[in-house]
């Protein structure tokens, strides 16, 4: 299943800065696919523990980014659909907080033509 996440700050109104990342569950990857301020890598690792998601940078279990209220069950069932985010500015490494926002669930079975995560 992928879930579409779209990352703000604390009022968009205000700070423009946003990230929108594709969520893979099944393989536990996650990928930015647009992004102005929010300077995350261009992939990861994704982490679902106790109702929070954390996104990391492939092969590293130190988060990049934390999605609070975030959890998909075993039966593919979404827990939440907005809650608080954290992640740290680049390049300043400032620790910075503001939401995240379910924008679509995918639970197709998707093959990608050109994968960034590679095999």
């Amino acid at each position: 299943m992928r879930l579409t996440i779209l990352i703000n700050g604390s009022d968009p109104t205000v700070n423009h800065d946003y990230a929108v990342l594709w969520l893979d569950t099944d393989e536990h990857r996650w990928s930015r696919e647009a992004h102005q301020g929010i300077d995350l890598p261009p992939w990861g690792e994704l982490h679902d523990e106790n109702g929070v998601t954390t996104l990391c940078a492939p092969s590293a279990d130190s988060p990049l980014c934390t999605l609070r209220g975030l959890h998909v069950d075993r039966k593919q069932r979404v827990s939440a659909a907005q809650g608080a985010a954290a992640w740290t500015a680049l390049p300043t490494h400032a620790a910075t907080s503001g939401f995240w926002r379910l924008q679509a669930v995918d639970r197709q079975n998707i093959h990608a033509e050109h994968s960034v995560f590679g095999n």
